[in-house]
């Protein structure tokens, strides 16, 4: 620890040249009874006229009316709703570039800090990433403390509590576990902050940046719902559980989550219970298309013929005629094809997507078939794979999905029908045997719980949920009392 030095001077010295005598940091000292009071603040990250309007006219009430030790009198007078004492020089940097005013005085070895932080970052606007059908409109934004907000302003329990932990050695990244005290489980939460204080990393900048942190082995499908929306942090929260926050992003990551979260929407909660278990069982039938179809074209056109009729037979083998590459390979290259366009409509602005995906879809497909570069009913079965695959707004899962696609096509081309079946088995065991901090991925399905089957796949009335997940919380398992 670096004491803080006695003479403002030295202390001017130390930090500004510290800070490669950058030009956005403006010092200033200020005599008071022959004893110089130095002031230090980023221009750029700091509220200037907080610090005229408020701290300057302290100290200037303060020299006309000195009473005491100068140091206790300004830290007493001071015109502000956060005012803190540092002894450790190398706090010096964490606060000033968080945008709070220092003041140093001679013959002290400590300093008055003050926030005057800079409005820095976008208010409070609806999701872009997250499409809201019903429900709040409003999401979290770049700000923690107003993140901590919103969460706050929809649950008023004093049992919500969050604890912090600062990550990065050089960014000193403010991160915030979030959680019910009572509902939630205190072993994870207490795992969680362990990983995150073992982080020794430069910086870390965004919430995505943990989750390589947190998992203990990696996996093709998420393991973390990341949302920037307040509702779903909330219900997940009131559900047992964990909510990991993470200073200048929007996106929150849930913990633990499993792989029917992402078959549900936020929307759940708000529509009518029949129609939701009709939207999710949609959804599981999406997720069987998009995984299996092109795997079991190849398989049924190359090798497996025998399991087709003889007419549907003769129908494939007459689109395909003149076609010169093997069914495997056309399925991949209009797959790649696909997942480039998809990147690119991504990763385009908006005025440019629909025109690239008009392009790509319509016309590069077409000219395709008519080249007699690939079949007809290739480029079909390409379109309902993708189309299906476009039901899951996560961008992970979809890449997860993604990756074993391409894997059942390689086995369906060398095994055909007995590969796809092998595939499975192995995707089967891998999402069985992933654990998300003592969860099983694939609860409450495996291991199988009655109870919790009422919000899964099906979707029963609210009125009749009145537990919450038992794979979330091990006490205080009732939501709700049972209806009269």
């Amino acid at each position: 620890m670096k004491k803080i030095p006695k003479k403002v001077k030295d202390t001017i010295n130390i930090v500004t040249n510290a800070y490669g005598k950058s030009p956005d940091l403006n010092t200033r000292i200020i005599k008071i009874n022959n004893i110089n009071v130095g002031i230090l603040f980023f221009e750029s990250s700091s509220q200037t006229s907080t610090i005229s309007d408020f701290i300057i006219k302290s100290i200037d009430f303060t020299s006309q009316n000195v009473f005491e030790n100068l140091f206790n009198q300004i830290k007493n007078y001071m015109f502000n709703c956060q005012v803190l004492t540092i002894k450790n020089l190398d706090e010096f940097y964490y606060y000033l570039s968080s945008g709070f005013t220092i003041l140093t005085v001679d013959e002290n070895e400590e300093a008055i800090v003050m926030e005057t932080r800079a409005q820095l970052d976008r208010g409070v606007t609806e999701s872009t990433s997250e499409p809201v059908l019903r429900g709040s409109k409003d999401s979290f934004t770049e700000s923690h403390s107003k993140n901590l907000g919103l969460i706050r302003k929809r649950i008023k329990d004093p049992n919500l509590w969050f604890e912090e932990v600062k990550v990065g050695r050089r960014t000193e990244t403010r991160i915030s576990i979030g959680f019910i005290n009572g509902i939630a489980n205190k072993e994870t939460v207490k795992q969680i902050k362990e990983k995150l204080q073992k982080i020794d990393i430069d910086g870390i900048i965004e919430s995505g940046n943990l989750r390589d942190y947190l998992t203990n082995k990696p996996s093709t499908f998420p393991q973390f719902l990341s949302t920037e929306r307040p509702d779903i942090v909330c219900n997940s929260m009131l559900n047992g559980k964990i909510a990991i926050l993470v200073e200048n992003t929007p996106f929150v990551l849930i913990i633990p989550t499993v792989f029917i979260d992402f078959l549900h929407t936020s929307e759940d909660q708000t529509q009518k219970w029949i129609n939701i278990t009709f939207t999710r069982i949609l959804k599981v039938f999406a997720f069987l298309i998009t995984l299996f179809t092109p795997a079991i074209y190849v398989a049924i056109t190359t090798i497996d013929q025998n399991v087709i009729p003889d007419k549907l037979l003769i129908s494939l083998a007459i689109q395909r005629e003149g076609v010169p590459f093997p069914t495997a390979f056309e399925i991949i290259l209009l797959g790649i094809i696909f997942e480039i366009i998809r990147e690119g409509d991504v990763r385009s602005p908006s005025n440019m997507s629909a025109a690239m995906s008009i392009v790509g879809a319509l016309v590069l497909g077409q000219a395709a078939v008519d080249a007699g570069i690939v079949s007809p009913i290739t480029v079909i079965i390409t379109a309902i794979t993708s189309i299906c695959s476009m039901i899951f707004t996560d961008i992970d899962f979809t890449n997860g999905i993604r990756a074993w696609r391409f894997i059942f096509i390689i086995a369906a081309s060398f095994l055909g029908l007995t590969g796809i079946l092998a595939a499975s088995l192995i995707l089967l065991i891998k999402l069985a045997s992933t654990e998300n901090f003592g969860t099983s991925y694939l609860a409450p399905l495996a291991p199988f719980n009655l109870e919790d089957q009422k919000d899964s796949i099906l979707r029963f009335p609210t009125t009749k949920i009145l537990k919450r997940p038992s794979y979330t919380t091990k006490k205080n398992k009732t939501k709700q009392r049972r209806q009269k």
